[in-house]
């Protein structure tokens, strides 16, 4: 195997890498979307209750009475918090795409200069 093509492997081996990270990347912004969503179902569900109504929180096998000021406090939260971790992730996707797309053109190169060596 010539230098050539084992720089063409090389490069070829890095971006596979970057696309499992992508991959990895992208399941975990589904899996924060799929939180959002269970937790915005939760919200509507806290909106149409009453005052008065009283409100359990799981808690390992065990149902507990919570507030429902202190409720509706831990859902907002968690939403805030998800919604950051979505848009940290985002940005993440948008960095990995990034240098995937440049080692896919390095590979694209390095390959046409291979094959133009070859001829």
């Amino acid at each position: 195997m010539s230098e050539q093509q084992k720089q063409v492997q090389v490069l070829s081996d890095d971006y596979q890498k970057l696309q499992g990270e992508l991959r990895s990347i992208i399941e975990a912004r589904q899996k924060l979307e799929s939180q959002q969503q269970e937790n915005k179902g939760v919200q509507k569900e806290f909106a149409k209750l009453g005052e008065d109504a009283n409100i359990y929180r799981l808690v390992g096998p065990v149902l507990l009475k919570q507030e429902r000021k202190e409720a509706v406090m831990a859902v907002d939260g968690r939403l805030e918090f998800i919604e950051r971790e979505i848009k940290r992730v985002e940005k993440q996707i948008a960095e990995v795409q990034e240098r995937s797309e440049q080692k896919k053109m390095e590979v694209s190169d390095q390959h046409a200069l291979l094959i133009g060596h070859i001829d």
